[in-house]
């Protein structure tokens, strides 16, 4: 078959081929998703990081 003669070769094709037309499922599922809300935390992460690049 397609001159792929061993079967564990051939299963790893059609894994990898799999794979590809998962990850292309999921990324049109999730193409229009809203962002995640900003948690305080992650804002002084921000701020800290600000005064540290201020520093440098």
């Amino acid at each position: 078959m397609l001159g792929i003669d061993d079967f564990y070769v051939l299963l790893a094709y059609l894994l990898c081929l799999l794979s590809a037309v998962l990850c292309v499922i999921y990324g049109l599922v999730t193409w229009n998703r809203g962002e995640e809300a900003v948690q305080e935390e992650d804002v002084r992460w921000v701020e800290g990081e600000k005064k540290v690049e201020e520093e440098l």
